[in-house]
């Protein structure tokens, strides 16, 4: 089993490169909700510990790791695409528009990007690679999978108070039993990703 590693950095630092982001998202299959990157440039002299991809830990170990990578990253940029920008610009579109914008949003400007999936985005202003499975490979991305999950997940988690019924804390989104029995008896909410099924028919 692949577990990420620093080695692509470094190879960029010594190239000449001075700071390298990683780049991720999460809630691309989620039927409501924002569709979450986050772009990370992790400090080559005080790497995180206990870093993997997202989807490896348990949430009380992403919760962790995500307080020591706000601890020690270098910059970190959260962006996000809303539900009506996934339905105008597909789920693909709307993914490449929020890395754009993370990119965009650091505080220091990367020199290059590391970006989880096949896609670079168009218009980015520093050379980016594509890394299938980026976030099993680059600790780079894999801190951005956990920054993206964590924030997203808690983003999600505040829409119980103003939409109660739909369960928003527990499957963020996901199209879960719950999920769908509430899509079935309340319709969608201005959340909801209505060029997604059920979505669109729901009501």
């Amino acid at each position: 089993m692949n577990t990420p590693n620093y080695r692509r950095e470094r190879r960029l630092l010594k190239s000449g490169m001075t700071f390298i982001a990683g780049v991720d998202e999460v809630g691309r299959g989620a039927l409501a909700g924002p569709v979450a990157v986050a772009a990370v440039i992790l400090n080559p002299k005080d790497l995180p510990s206990g870093v993997d991809d997202s989807k490896a830990l348990t949430a009380e170990r992403r919760r962790e790791a995500f307080e020591v990578i706000m601890a020690k990253a270098l910059a970190i940029a959260i962006a996000t695409a809303s539900a009506g920008e996934i339905d105008a610009l597909n789920i693909r579109g709307a993914t490449l528009l929020a890395m754009r914008r993370a990119l965009s949003a650091l505080s220091l400007p990367a020199c290059f990007a590391l970006i989880d999936g096949r896609d670079v985005p168009p218009g980015l202003a520093c050379p980016a690679e594509a890394l299938i499975g980026g976030d099993a490979l680059s600790l780079s991305i894999a801190a951005a999978s956990i920054i993206a999950k964590v924030t997203r997940d808690a983003m999600m988690a505040r829409l119980e108070g103003p939409f109660p019924g739909y369960g928003f804390s527990a499957h963020v989104g996901y199209a879960t039993p719950q999920h769908l029995r509430a899509l079935k008896t309340l319709g969608t909410t201005p959340m909801h990703r209505l060029s997604f099924a059920p979505c669109g028919n729901s009501d």
